[in-house]
């Protein structure tokens, strides 16, 4: 699972969790496809190289772009509602999923596109100065770039900004440990329930992401919530479903919220149609009847389907059109938490304050363009 570059040496960042083969190869570990590469390889994830006999990061301190987002557009609707979170990603990734939204950034391999001198420092500055009270590693899967994660996240801790992660969950335990503990929140792509979805699909396997998942909930104090995305015919059957959620409420609980989102054609899928919205409300209804009390729709206009209820006395929480937040009816106090305003059941999730006021904007910017 690694490819052959007509290149001499390799400039990177030195990266972790890799050891040298018998055989003159060095394997990676951060990820369970354990690419075994020669002098010059890549791994599949194709930022992850040998050079000098050890693995680079070829990433580190560059970027895809940026982009202040709703904090909703993760989607996490229990992180810090209607905030701002600057967002960002670099290039690769260690799936190849054939249904990628992502895979003008995900599939890149023209490395002359991304941005450069984005250090840690520039990235927490950039996020103070646009009142952002988070920042994302997004778009592509961060745990291919562990290292420039992980050194963002403490230039944000200092800077009193809470750091999130959008990930497929795709990593092996000892790395897994080091990425999270310096996450504040994170969204995981479960991507389908079977172990055939994965390989077919993602040439992945499904066991390590329950892992990751149950890592998160049971191990760490993350605020964890997970996204499916629903593909007519792959993965959106009544049957998948009730084991999905099943699952999720047996071995997470009924406070993980669960966001199931529309598919668009793309990348190499593009002969499959749009996910109707009657798929998202049918796969929200198998998750609330099976125990599971946040479930959203997404990639659609639904506000019902959108909006946060209280799961003791059916209250509307927090009212969502879009990422629009247009009723707000959560009691905060200290540590983040959160309590129905009617009946005072406690909401999960990470709250402060009164909601934010950021809305549906997205404002693309260049670091260096940052106001002071």
């Amino acid at each position: 699972m690694s490819e052959i570059l007509n290149e001499n040496a390799i400039e990177g960042h030195p990266a972790r969790y890799w050891h040298a083969l018998d055989d003159g190869r060095v394997q990676c570990d951060l990820c369970p496809r354990f690419c075994r590469m020669h002098e010059g390889q890549r791994g599949l994830c194709f930022v992850r190289a040998v050079s000098d006999g050890a693995v680079v990061l070829t990433t580190y301190g560059r970027s895809s772009g940026f982009c202040v987002d709703p904090i909703e557009k993760k989607p996490l609707n229990h992180f810090l509602p209607g905030t701002p979170v600057l967002s960002f990603g670099t290039a690769g990734c260690n799936l190849t999923c054939k249904f990628c939204q992502n895979w003008d950034i995900s599939k890149s391999r023209e490395f002359d596109r991304l941005q450069a001198q984005a250090t840690p420092e520039m990235i927490a500055d950039a996020a103070v100065k646009t009142g952002s009270k988070s920042v994302a590693v997004t778009y592509n899967d961060p745990v291919i770039f562990l290292e420039y994660a992980v050194d963002v996240a403490e230039a944000c801790h200092a800077r009193g900004i809470k750091m999130v992660a959008v990930t497929a969950g795709y990593i092996t335990p000892e790395p897994r440990t080091e990425f999270f503990r310096h996450m504040d929140a994170v969204n995981v792509d479960l991507k389908g329930f079977t172990e055939s979805f994965y390989k077919d699909l993602c040439t992945g396997s499904l066991a390590p992401v329950l892992d990751t998942l149950k890592y998160i909930k049971h191990e760490t104090d993350v605020w964890l919530e997970i996204t499916t995305l629903l593909i007519p015919g792959k993965n959106d059957s009544d049957a998948e479903l009730e084991e999905l959620t099943s699952w999720v409420m047996e071995n997470l609980g009924p406070d993980v919220p669960l966001h199931f989102s529309a598919f668009h054609p793309d990348w190499k899928m593009t002969d499959i149609p749009n996910t109707p919205l009657e798929t998202l409300v049918r796969a929200r209804k198998i998750a609330i009847n099976n125990g599971i009390r946040y479930a959203y729709t997404g990639n659609v206009h639904d506000p019902e389907g959108d909006s946060t209820y209280c799961h003791q006395c059916g209250e509307m929480l927090i009212g969502r059109d879009w990422y629009e937040i247009n009723s707000w009816k959560v009691e905060t106090g200290g540590n983040y938490t959160g309590n129905c305003a009617k009946c005072g059941t406690a909401l999960p999730g990470v709250f402060e304050g009164p909601a934010g006021d950021w809305g549906r904007k997205r404002l693309p910017l260049q670091l260096e363009a940052v106001p002071a």
